[in-house]
């Protein structure tokens, strides 16, 4: 999982390289794209200069396309795509243990739009691969799972298939999952997507892999896995290296981590990742003005976003950025270490930085004091605490004394 830190000096020269190797609104005659650097009246550029990421944002590239799969995708952002290119590499490969120079990927407006990537291309998958029905398709998933799977199904007009958890452990419930798969399949329900967390939005909670698959395979039907980690996907790596939600499973086909969470990029910053072969299934041919044509549900997005996340990964490098989820995992544990010195019931998944309190021991005072968020806003059952950076020793000890 290694990869060299950049000195800022490096970083910086890299970005104003690509884009330099971009056309520029300013220095090019551009007349056949919808797009401009950013109004001057109302923005700073003077302000942006040296800056290699307000630079970018100012010159405003367009990273429309899938740039892994067709390196000819709008010539005029080549420079950039480049950058994009490396940051989903660096994730795929080492971070997620892919294989090298096999995952595609791009960079999504968010873990909602990643998920439903996901589904989009799974949907597709199944029914020109076997000539089914979108009826026919189910998804399945654990009860605490990201509401974005849902609207999923909505819009693609796909069956969920919702898996209760124990409420102690917050796993799935073997029995109930096997249910529910017989269930699917006396509806009709043949081909299965899978949704499985790493990192679930309330509890942080991580869903076993082997337990699916024996129950999928048991009842003798196809199915792909898509692994949500927006929550967990740059710290559980770290904390858990031997985890089995990696491309080093077999039986994982895609994965999402949400980069604008708890690495601290600009919000609207996800990184959507699949093994080779399969973002074709979500080629859009009738794109015939775009190079390259598109792979994508969000079509045009910010160039910026892209070196957002490229210049955090590599000031870090991972020494540093194992560093810095060793730290937050510490003061997390430190957290669990004084709640159960109060006696005080929660629940923690090993390797995470969310702990979720449960709510007979809240007052409101301590709710939104702390800007607590809770599972239900009507009802609420857990109250959900994240130790981010700006989450330090001092304001943990504030809160177990409030």
């Amino acid at each position: 999982m290694y990869w060299k830190r950049l000195t800022k000096e490096q970083i910086s020269e890299r970005v104003f390289q690509a884009l330099k190797k971009n056309v520029s609104y300013k220095r090019n005659k551009i007349m056949g794209v919808p797009g401009s650097f950013l109004d001057s009246r109302v923005f700073y550029h003077k302000v942006a200069e040296g800056d290699p990421l307000l630079s970018a944002m100012l010159e405003n590239p367009n990273h429309i396309g899938c740039h892994t799969i067709d390196k000819k995708s709008e010539s005029f952002f080549s420079g950039t795509h480049e950058i994009e290119c490396e940051a989903i590499k660096l994730c795929a490969e080492k971070i997620m243990q892919g294989l090298p120079n096999q995952q595609d990927g791009y960079i999504a407006g968010g873990g909602t739009e990643s998920n439903m990537e996901a589904l989009w291309i799974y949907r597709n998958y199944f029914t020109q691969t076997y000539r089914c029905r979108a009826s026919e398709i189910g998804v399945l998933f654990s009860e605490d799972s990201s509401i974005s799977i849902i609207k999923g199904c909505d819009l693609l007009d796909i069956r969920p298939i919702v898996v209760n958890v124990n409420t102690s452990t917050r796993k799935i419930d073997k029995e109930h999952l096997r249910q529910q798969i017989i269930s699917a399949k006396d509806r009709g329900i043949l081909y299965f997507i899978v949704v499985l967390n790493m990192g679930t939005e309330i509890f942080g909670s991580v869903d076993d892999p082997d337990l699916v698959c024996a129950q999928l395979e048991e009842q003798n039907v196809p199915y792909k896995i898509h692994v949500d980690a927006g929550i967990g996907g740059f710290i559980y790596p770290f904390t858990q290296p031997n985890h089995k939600l990696s491309f080093k499973n077999p039986k994982i086909t895609s994965i999402n981590t949400d980069a604008y969470k708890i690495l601290r990029a600009p919000f609207g910053t996800s990184l959507f990742m699949i093994r080779k072969g399969y973002m074709d299934f979500a080629l859009t041919e009738e794109a015939r003005y775009v190079a390259g044509k598109d792979h994508t549900i969000i079509g045009s997005r910010s160039g910026a976003n892209a070196i957002a996340i490229w210049m955090l990964l590599k000031t870090l490098g991972s020494k540093g950025l194992n560093y810095k989820m060793q730290r937050i995992f510490i003061r997390t544990r430190q957290l669990c270490e004084a709640l159960d010195a109060k006696h005080i019931e929660y629940f923690h998944e090993a390797g995470m930085n969310i702990v979720a309190i449960k709510n007979k021991h809240m007052t409101r005072q301590i709710e939104s004091h702390y800007g607590l968020v809770p599972d239900d806003t009507e009802n609420p059952k857990w109250w959900r605490v994240i130790v981010m950076d700006h989450v330090d020793n001092a304001l943990i000890d504030a809160f177990i004394d409030h």
